[in-house]
């Protein structure tokens, strides 16, 4: 029995109106298809080796690439709903259009590209695997990063964030561009690094106000080539120039302390 075939016998009848398979890329149609039906076909699909899936006509679907560990690629058009890779680990997931709220959720591994905007606590507890948003995010974007044995996470945000960026930060790497803000704006986001007390957020320009408890520091060398390593595939993704990102100057936001609440409690 050829691979397709198998597969398809596999996912039963319940599902082959949704499935056509055209020079090895699945394609899901998931208009009108509740979130558990719809990832219980892409794991069905995944687990059983294809390499490829794009679903069409996304309309705020749940927890799309949830847990899954397969080397795949899924292309997702439309709008995912909430926490869209959550524990994901190893998947890319290509989302044409915007994001919704949770996006990488404690993930552990993979790559999530989103060709828009992604909503609130993007990132949110991530320990590993990269996410990189081409225009803004909301609130709370990278609270509670962390990394975990040799994982150390990326979030990178092409525009701008809201308020309680990388809120509690304990590890990884925060990179914002601003690269949709007119020359001299600044972005508009409060509290950043509230409670932070690991990792590194690298900004270009001089676009983000400080929160407490974090200080500024200059570019090393060593900073430098993970700016241009994140950069570079950042451009690769969403079409930038290399180069005239990396003309403008970066800076490193840093916790001031590894405990910063450690007065405010008995110990």
């Amino acid at each position: 029995m050829l691979e397709e075939e198998k597969i398809i016998a596999e996912i039963g009848a319940k599902f082959l109106s949704r499935v056509k398979v055209e020079k090895e890329v699945w394609k899901i149609n998931a208009e009108g298809m509740h979130y558990r039906d719809l990832n219980c076909l892409l794991r069905d699909i995944s687990n059983n080796g294809a390499e490829r899936i794009e679903i069409h006509n996304v309309y705020g679907q749940r927890y799309i690439g949830t847990d899954l560990d397969a080397d795949i690629q899924i292309d997702i058009y439309g709008t995912p709903g909430n926490d869209l890779g959550a524990f994901m680990s190893g998947p890319k997931l290509v989302v044409h259009g915007n994001a919704q709220d949770g996006c990488g959720n404690t993930m552990n591994e993979g790559r999530i590209i989103i060709h828009g905007h992604a909503g609130d606590i993007t990132g949110y507890a991530m320990r590993g695997g990269k996410i990189f948003i081409r225009n803004d995010v909301g609130y709370r974007a990278g609270i509670h990063m962390k990394e975990y044995k040799d994982k150390k996470p990326q979030l990178v945000i092409g525009g701008t964030a809201q308020d309680f960026l990388a809120e509690y930060m304990a590890g990884g790497v925060i990179l914002v561009l601003g690269l949709n803000l007119a020359e001299s704006e600044r972005c508009k986001a409060r509290f950043v690094g509230t409670g932070m007390h690991g990792g590194v957020i690298y900004v270009r320009g001089d676009i983000l106000e400080l929160g407490e408890g974090t200080k500024t520091m200059a570019v090393g060398k060593r900073d430098s080539r993970v700016i241009e390593g994140i950069v570079r595939e950042f451009c690769g993704y969403f079409g930038f120039d290399f180069e005239k990102v990396m003309s403008t100057k970066f800076r490193k936001i840093m916790p001031v302390s590894r405990r910063p609440y450690e007065t405010l409690y008995a110990h």
